[in-house]
């Protein structure tokens, strides 16, 4: 199966599980890896949304399976790897990029609160490195993409702990990068800005005036517009490739110029 807008096979033969692939950037990713020859696990908790995915990938001739996937608890992490390598014989490339937000006051958050957030957006990218890195091992070596946030380096007020947590992100990139290049893994993070996701798409259209919120983000964009899933796709399956092949430990932003301008 072709795809119109990319060429097939730079990652043919390839098996990837990419995580919260039920919607959102997460979909778009998993699409254009199978577009580019990979087998996919939709890896998303969700199990509506994951099923879907994964049927209209096998529907378009595409090798794809849902495996319904709680990043937050080891168990089910190592589930999804087996269940991979069993269904596909390996494991070549993990996107991490299941996650949310939470916006919280530091000084009445509670620790249950903070213990979730730590385990939605950071818990679970070391829990599903811990378990795949082994079996890109066997391979002889693979790509781990792990899907941070503009965040990550310039962040928001009320945005309290999402930032924090996504540095951390880039933080264990870059510590994995530097355990593993050795043995043939390459780990890099990978930043977005503005994205018309299923989550922000939600979002701006639950604001009193949506035009207007839309027209202030993009306002504040360079590019003049609001970033699209498949791009942040494309740059993931790049990055993945062998083409990126000297590219690791890297922090890797794509946000159309946001965190370039200086505040006006």
């Amino acid at each position: 199966m072709t795809d119109d807008k990319g060429f097939r096979g730079r990652l043919e033969g390839k098996v990837a599980i990419v995580t919260g692939a039920g919607r959102g950037i997460g979909k778009a990713i998993a699409r254009k890896l199978a577009v580019e020859g990979t087998a996919v696990v939709i890896a998303e908790v969700d199990a509506a949304p994951g099923t879907q995915a994964a049927d209209e990938l096998s529907a378009d001739g595409f090798r794809a399976l849902f495996v319904q996937t709680d990043i937050t608890r080891e168990a089910s992490v190592q589930n999804a790897v087996e269940k991979t390598v069993a269904a596909f014989g390996k494991l070549d490339i993990l996107v991490n990029n299941a996650g949310k937000d939470f916006n919280f006051d530091a000084t009445t958050m509670t620790e249950a609160d903070w213990n979730t957030a730590m385990d939605v957006d950071l818990k679970g990218v070391w829990l599903c490195c811990k378990h795949a890195i082994p079996r890109i091992l066997e391979q002889g070596g693979g790509s781990i993409v792990n899907i941070a946030s503009v965040h990550a380096r310039a962040t928001s007020p009320n945005y309290f702990p999402y930032g924090a947590a996504k540095a951390a992100v880039v933080g264990l990139t870059r510590s994995l990068a530097l355990d593993f290049s050795p043995k043939g893994i390459r780990v890099n993070a990978i930043c977005p800005g503005w994205v018309m996701s299923d989550a922000i798409s939600t979002w701006i259209k639950s604001q009193p005036d949506p035009q207007a919120t839309e027209d202030h983000i993009v306002s504040l964009q360079p590019v003049r517009r609001i970033g699209l899933p498949e791009e942040i796709a494309n740059f993931v399956a790049f990055v993945a490739s062998d083409e990126a092949s000297y590219i690791t430990g890297a922090e890797l932003v794509i946000d159309g110029g946001l965190t370039a301008q200086y505040p006006q």
